[in-house]
């Protein structure tokens, strides 16, 4: 049944993924394509819509795909099964929080934690720069194939541009957030309408 299957697949996440809704990114990713129920590009696109909505990005991005696959009822039991496993945890921590503080074990555990959250967050944004820059409409072939295919359109120089013209916004003009989300999101229409209409 799917309202069971989308509530187990986001409590694992939810209970397997440390450091938040980016280090749940691959594993989202993973199991989401891996049933079916949406395919890499499709999360890809949620995923920027996800940064640019209110709200925590696992919550927003489990809702969504409850959403697209079960439809309310779907939202639900996903961001129950995302949420549930974090309510329950803290829970449990805020009960022996004071007891175990300062214990050389937890912050042990807590140091060997930040590399792995770290590698998560990269995977991410490596399988993220792949689905931009690299399409899956240009086929088979190595990875260097698909870059050299790549790097002869349009496209590339587009998505290249208008990312280091973000960079540029937010580390040496210290842009607000809100302007570059909005900036970013109606340069990507006018990309899309000339693609569409005039290219």
């Amino acid at each position: 049944m799917i309202f069971w299957e989308l509530f187990y697949t986001f409590f694992l996440i939810g209970l397997f993924t440390f450091g938040g809704g980016y280090a749940m990114l691959p594993l989202i990713q993973e199991r989401v394509v891996q049933n079916g129920w949406m395919t890499s590009e499709q999360i890809t696109n949620f995923i920027a819509v996800s940064e640019s909505t209110p709200g925590p990005f696992a919550i927003n991005i489990a809702t969504y795909v409850g959403t697209e696959t079960g439809g309310i009822l779907g939202a639900v039991c996903a961001t129950l099964g995302v949420v549930l496993p974090s309510f329950l945890v803290i829970l449990l921590v805020a009960q022996f929080y004071e007891k175990f503080k300062n214990s050389r074990i937890v912050a042990g555990c807590m140091t060997g934690l930040r590399p792995v959250v770290v590698g998560l967050i990269g995977s991410a944004v490596l399988g993220m720069v792949s689905d931009v820059f690299l399409p899956a409409s240009l086929g088979g072939g190595t990875l260097f194939e698909q870059l050299t295919a790549m790097v002869g359109t349009v496209a590339f120089y587009a998505s290249v541009i208008i990312f280091l013209l973000m960079l540029w916004l937010v580390f040496k003009k210290k842009a607000h957030p809100i302007l570059v989300i909005a900036l970013s999101a109606a340069l990507g229409i006018a990309g899309g309408y000339l693609d569409k209409y005039l290219i």
